[in-house]
């Protein structure tokens, strides 16, 4: 059996945007300081005069990307997922969302893969306060494959898109011939009757480990990649809906306010079915290692299948 293919997400955001620095001459990259860590590096070491390291100071760099997006470039800030969208919020919502500037925030580091560093960086909130910007698209990629597609859509898309990526090494997922990237569309990855399961980011990998131990006991479920959290693909979420009558959501972020809450506005407003959220459940993070951290939050393949399995009995 050949080995699985791990890689971070935010080295595939670094990578490409090295790549989209020789494809696309008005593209700025900001970054607070951590260049190193969030890969924007390899983007400075080939476009120096496109890059710019603000310091520890991601409200200032967010007001310079404004100022410099106003001019007609296509900038993108980054910092890990904390300050990106904590330290910033204001000045995101202000600066950018508000006059719907064409700045992209790359935040890395989200969740609770941050591991060691503990609560005080495990951003668990992030994709909540972004949702709630009007006109932001938000995206949670699942591995370096979907992060590449990602990173090369927010370019082309006019105006504010907040991407989200990880510090660990995940598995592989979406290398097949048939993987095609679209902003604000979810993809099935398995077809299913009894029950759906929604996933995002790193847990889509969860998800599918979960509908595999779920069909060893004979219940079909469906697996959903929703990459685009905003704009949620409501059409893909209804049909599943009405195919399957139950829906669980999975997502390394609160339950509150991020993927589970997204497709709970949907479902309530268009086809009610039972939608029961997977996640962090209203509590902070704590140090640890990513995978001991995973297995403690049930966020893992076995985890995931062991609260449906609990839920449904």
């Amino acid at each position: 059996m050949s080995e699985v293919k791990r890689a971070a997400t935010r080295q595939a955001y670094g990578e490409t945007l090295a790549e989209a620095g020789g494809l696309y001459d008005n593209l700025v990259v900001m970054d607070a300081d951590l260049a190193e860590s969030t890969k924007t590096a390899m983007f400075a070491k080939k476009y120096p005069e496109r890059f710019f390291d603000c310091g520890i100071a991601e409200a200032n760099m967010v007001s310079m990307a404004a100022g410099i997006a106003s001019t007609g470039k296509t900038v993108f800030v980054s910092s890990f997922a904390m300050f990106a969208s904590g330290r910033a919020y204001e000045q995101i919502r202000n600066s950018i969302g508000y006059p719907r500037l064409n700045v992209k925030i790359g935040a890395t580091h989200g969740g609770i893969t941050v591991g060691e560093d503990g609560a005080s960086h495990q951003c668990l909130e992030d994709v909540s306060l972004m949702r709630s910007i009007p006109g932001m698209v938000v995206c949670v990629p699942s591995d370096v494959i979907e992060a590449r597609e990602a990173v090369l859509a927010a370019i082309k898309h006019p105006g504010p898109v907040y991407l989200r990526f990880g510090r660990s090494a995940v598995p592989v997922i979406n290398d097949t011939p048939d993987y095609k990237f679209e902003l604000g569309k979810g993809r099935v990855i398995k077809e299913g009757k009894d029950l759906t399961i929604i996933a995002t980011g790193i847990v889509v990998e969860s998800a599918m480990e979960a509908a595999k131990k779920l069909a060893e006991e004979g219940i079909d479920a469906e697996v959903i990649n929703i990459h685009t959290i905003k704009p949620l693909d409501e059409e893909l979420v209804i049909a599943s809906a009405k195919k399957t009558g139950r829906i669980f959501t999975v997502e390394e972020h609160s339950v509150i306010g991020g993927l589970g809450s997204a497709v709970c506005d949907c479902v309530c407003a268009n086809h009610p079915v039972p939608v029961h959220k997977l996640g962090i459940q209203d509590v902070f993070g704590t140090s640890g290692s990513a995978a001991v951290l995973m297995k403690e939050f049930k966020l893992d393949g076995e985890g995931v299948y062991e609260q449906i399995k609990e839920i449904l009995a």
